[in-house]
């Protein structure tokens, strides 16, 4: 299959739990894919059979990384999808969450039965918003390893009515906004019914990170830090957030000349994590930042010469950012990241 028949197939799974994908980074094989969901393989840019040792070595990672393989160089890379926050409750600390955790990259789903809260929710930006009963509301969100769930509701028993659906489903993290007496209580009669200890024991309550939050405000850097602790404990990279997703699936400028750029190593204090990727298109255009300032522009330019070149289809690159030159930049980072860089039409 083609690139964009490749993704398509990603974006067609991204609801999985465990999916990888191995670039192979040397050789006349240098770009070719592999996508691997639940361990089978279900897609993949060069012909020819793969032999179960090497099907097992990329299965059989743990983390995103680069390793050697018996068909070569890989760089293995565990995918994350975008992270789901689903916020129950549409009052004020709900409302500053929802502006913040949207800043940082959640998908922000709010439900809330008060057609007043929920119309103020959607002019501050949330993705989606489900105005009806919470237990109602519930039903209509699935869950995954990348669901976080977050109960702010205005009142002790529709907190109650929200865990009750929350811990029927797959998730990975749930907070409530309760006091310590107030949550005991609730996780107490809730195990006497049958709920399971752990998972009751396993909820953020009081939420937040302990930082002495009063305000309204407060709370809301307390609760949005903490989910991005919990979401950055991951192992997997940034994956590929939805813009993104739409050029490499061909639903965006489908004949415009591009080349990926693609994090695999870093050392030192560059500023994102392996896996961060970045789009340079033709033209000149970026999509997605690999860290912006002066390494990100170098990386521009050598995605554009390799482009203008026409002499190979992928090539690695180091991007050197000492603490001298960082200081000289005016940037507060430093460090080297090696950049897999590959013509993508």
């Amino acid at each position: 299959m083609n690139f964009f028949e490749l993704y398509q197939t990603i974006n067609e799974n991204q609801e999985q739990k465990n999916n990888i994908l191995a670039t192979a980074l040397e050789g006349t094989e240098a770009g070719n894919r592999y996508f691997f969901s639940e361990g089978e393989l279900l897609g993949k840019t060069a012909s020819g059979e793969l032999d179960e040792e090497f099907k097992e070595q990329i299965a059989g990672t743990t983390q995103s990384g680069i390793l050697e393989t018996t068909q070569g160089k890989f760089f293995a890379e565990h995918l994350k999808r975008q992270a789901h926050l689903v916020i129950c409750g549409g009052g004020h600390v709900s409302q500053q969450v929802v502006e913040l955790a949207g800043r940082v990259g959640f998908h922000v789903t709010v439900l809330e039965d008060r057609p007043y809260f929920a119309d103020r929710v959607r002019e501050l930006g949330a993705d989606q918003v489900l105005c009806d009963a919470f237990s109602q509301s519930l039903e209509r969100i699935s869950g995954s390893a990348d669901t976080y769930f977050l109960v702010l509701t205005r009142g002790h028993r529709y907190d109650r009515e929200c865990l009750e659906k929350i811990l029927h489903k797959p998730y990975a993290y749930v907070g409530m906004m309760a006091s310590r007496g107030r949550s005991a209580l609730l996780k107490k009669q809730m195990a006497e019914e049958g709920f399971d200890e752990k998972a009751l024991d396993e909820i953020h309550t009081p939420v937040g990170l302990s930082i002495h939050a009063e305000t309204p405000e407060e709370i809301t850097v307390s609760i949005v830090a903490e989910l991005i602790q919990t979401k950055n404990q991951t192992k997997k990279t940034a994956g590929y957030d939805p813009l993104l997703m739409e050029y490499l699936t061909g639903v965006r400028e489908p004949e415009q000349p591009k080349v990926l750029a693609t994090i695999m190593a870093r050392r030192g204090s560059a500023p994102r994590s392996v896996g961060t990727k970045m789009l340079v298109l033709g033209d000149g255009r970026i999509i997605g930042t690999i860290g912006g300032g002066c390494v990100e522009s170098e990386v521009q330019h050598q995605c554009l010469r390799l482009l203008r070149e026409g002499k190979e289809t992928a090539r690695m690159i180091r991007a050197d950012m000492t603490a001298a030159q960082a200081e000289d930049e005016g940037m507060v980072c430093g460090g080297t990241i090696d950049v897999f860089l590959e013509i993508f039409r």
